[in-house]
């Protein structure tokens, strides 16, 4: 490396296809406290915070992958001693010597939160100001409109009015229950048993999921979640459901139903993009007698493979979400098992990707436990973990025995 790249005013790294650090500039070295024979070889991982890790496999690699160059994504390194440095990453793919590598320039951006900080604060003051004001001129002209109108055009105004709450409630009621019609049963066998949750964060659902008995030994397990939540996202994963039940239990592979799922959503909105959606989903078929997994993970929270031993495996993201780009490229991988493992399938609503993975740990400490009896211990975690946080979002996740 150059002596001007060496010591330039910003970090400097390049990395692998694999994503190992091949080169780093002195600069970059500097800012993370690191020599550099202890970053050399290394995985991007041993720079980045938990959460960017998750961040750099399910967004950073796939967009990487499909647009070849990044300008201005914000992602957080880690220094040796543990502090969390904001940067401003711009990166593009270059062939050399026949191998693709990576090159990233990384720009430190602690001050420049603090002025964007400082800046939002007082931009968002003023325009609170401004908008209270204007809503109370809007409210003062409203009572006096309202002062001038008949008494009996109000009443009548306020009897449409209650119907209308009423056959709204009503219509949202029947989705609701046909929504929750939708969802498949328990599945309990010699072979397997498959149990799941589920809870919307209003009266409808972004999340989603299906399992299906294929044949005498495979089955298909889905889940899925659409950007955003109530009616705009509870339609869109209804018309997903008739399409996943009809692929999945035809047989199809990961790859083929991720790809059909992807045609609906582009042929959903077209040329729409205020309307258009993605969604996050995992597919996996189980075959029983091969004892394998095979699934594709478009964008979804990694889920989790427990062995008998314990031994714990995610089942990262090998695509990115459905419904985001067009042509877009859907990997499947498998994973070996032997009896008496365990997996779980989540969504973000019940663990945050970013977040500690508590549930994992729940998993761990009771190996053994009946899945009724760790399902309820799951919810238990879950109702701690969301008064914690406060948080509210639609809430799902399936558990899978393999005997």
């Amino acid at each position: 490396m150059d002596k001007q790249l060496n010591n330039a005013p910003c970090g400097f790294l390049t990395l692998s296809e694999e994503g190992s650090i091949i080169a780093v500039n002195r600069t970059l070295l500097n800012i993370l406290k690191y020599d550099q024979e202890q970053v050399i070889g290394q995985h991007m991982d041993t720079i980045l915070t938990v959460s960017a890790q998750l961040f750099y496999q399910l967004y950073f690699v796939p967009l990487l992958k499909l647009e070849k160059h990044i300008e201005e994504m914000y992602i957080s390194l880690k220094t040796r001693d543990g502090e969390d440095i904001p940067v401003l990453v711009n990166a593009v793919v270059r062939a050399d010597r026949g191998d693709s590598i990576t090159e990233c320039v990384l720009i430190p951006m602690r001050k420049r939160n603090e002025y964007e900080n400082e800046l939002l604060m007082a931009k968002n003051a003023a325009q609170e100001a401004l908008h209270a004001k204007q809503k109370a001129n809007a409210e003062l002209e409203i009572a006096l409109e309202t002062l001038k109108a008949k008494q009996e055009e109000l009443l009548e105004s306020n009897k449409q009015n209650q119907q209308f709450k009423l056959n709204t409630k009503r219509e949202l009621e029947l989705a609701r229950r046909i929504q929750e019609n939708s969802l498949t049963e328990p599945i309990v066998n010699g072979q397997i048993q498959i149990d799941s949750y589920y809870k919307a964060s209003s009266d409808l659902s972004g999340d989603l999921y299906g399992f299906y008995q294929i044949d005498e030994h495979r089955y298909g397990i889905i889940i899925l979640d659409v950007m955003g939540h109530g009616i705009s996202s509870a339609l869109i994963t209804m018309s997903l459901h008739p399409l996943f039940q009809r692929q999945i239990t035809q047989g199809l592979g990961p790859v083929n139903v991720m790809k059909e799922l992807d045609r609906h959503l582009h042929s959903l909105f077209q040329n729409d993009e205020e309307a258009r959606h993605y969604c996050t989903a995992i597919y996996l078929v189980v075959d029983t007698a091969r004892q394998k997994i095979d699934y594709v993970n478009a964008g979804h929270p990694p889920a989790l493979w427990q062995d008998a031993d314990e031994t714990q495996h995610l089942l990262q993201a090998t695509s990115p979400p459905i419904g985001m780009f067009e042509d877009a490229v859907f990997q499947s991988k498998s994973l070996p098992y032997t009896k008496g493992g365990r997996l779980l399938l989540y969504t973000d609503g019940v663990m945050d990707p970013t977040a500690s993975c508590y549930l994992f740990d729940l998993l761990k400490a009771h190996p053994d436990l009946p899945i009724a009896d760790l399902k309820e211990n799951i919810l238990t975690s879950l109702d701690q973990h969301k008064e914690a946080q406060h948080q509210s979002d639609d809430e799902c996740f399936i558990l899978i025995d393999l005997k």
